[in-house]
């Protein structure tokens, strides 16, 4: 009997995927310490929730980067996706769900907290297991559009809300009865994540892409932005991508942005 050939895995794909687990990680840990520290009456638990929150943008960045390597460089693979969707139940699902429950939720009453925070973490969970059930069925299509609210945008629209909050209202050290919002901004994604909306994928992006010199320069400059005001900035990044699902049905195609046309282009091919 022939000895059947090892499967290999790839390895910048997955350092990535890495990368997004260990700031998952990361977070998990930070909320913990700011936790104990918040118990204990102890000055600096506020820094500690910040920082999670850090590492879940952190994490997005990381997931943003290991699909992309992949398919440039041609070595998607079953195992990376496998990889990929445990990484994002950490980093986009447990952590942002345990973050926003000790932030505001625990003070909601009845224990009405414990429940959204589960809802959330359990419709990410369920999004990503349809995923990867499309993903591994040879009958479908390659996809090209998102669904609902993908996981990582649903986590990192939580996060940077979150963030530029505790930013307002750093002196206070609460947000007051914006938890409220919060609470139903996590029950609205949660529904969002099974939603019929199309979303972009921008899996089309890559090295052929190509953006005259004008539009280019805006985008140098529009990340250049966000990257100095990332505290409000984010938090508006997220929510354009969020309400672009609900207006991209009526827009013409010329008003589209170009990347999301080539996406619809090659995905009619």
């Amino acid at each position: 009997m022939a000895e059947q050939p090892q499967k290999m895995i790839y390895l910048l794909p997955n350092l990535m995927t890495a990368g997004n687990l260990f700031c998952g990680f990361m977070a998990v840990l930070q909320i913990f310490e700011g936790t104990v520290m918040r118990r204990s009456d102890v000055d600096g638990w506020m820094h500690h929730y910040q920082m999670s929150l850090y590492f879940i943008i952190g994490a997005f960045i990381f997931d943003l980067l290991d699909g992309r390597v992949a398919r440039l460089g041609g070595t998607e693979s079953p195992f990376g996706r496998e990889f990929d969707s445990l990484a994002d139940m950490v980093s986009f699902g447990v952590a942002p769900a345990l973050l926003l429950f000790k932030i505001v939720l625990y003070d909601l009453p009845d224990r009405v907290g414990w429940l959204i925070a589960f809802f959330y973490l359990a419709c990410g969970t369920l999004r990503l297991a349809r995923f990867n059930t499309l993903a591994a069925d040879p009958h479908t299509k390659s996809i090209r559009d998102f669904t609902g609210v993908p996981i990582p945008v649903a986590a990192g629209l939580i996060a940077s809300i979150t963030l530029m909050l505790l930013h307002i209202y750093e002196d206070d050290r609460t947000i007051g009865n914006w938890k409220y919002g919060l609470a139903g901004l996590m029950v609205f994604l949660s529904f969002m994540m099974f939603s019929k909306i199309k979303y972009p994928s921008f899996k089309a992006v890559g090295w052929r892409t190509t953006l005259s010199v004008p539009t280019l320069l805006a985008m140098m400059a529009t990340i250049g932005v966000v990257i100095f005001t990332y505290q409000y900035s984010l938090a508006i990044c997220f929510t354009a991508y969020v309400i672009y699902g609900f207006i991209r049905p009526y827009l013409s195609k010329r008003w589209r942005p170009k990347i999301d046309e080539d996406d619809a282009d090659e995905a009619a091919a």
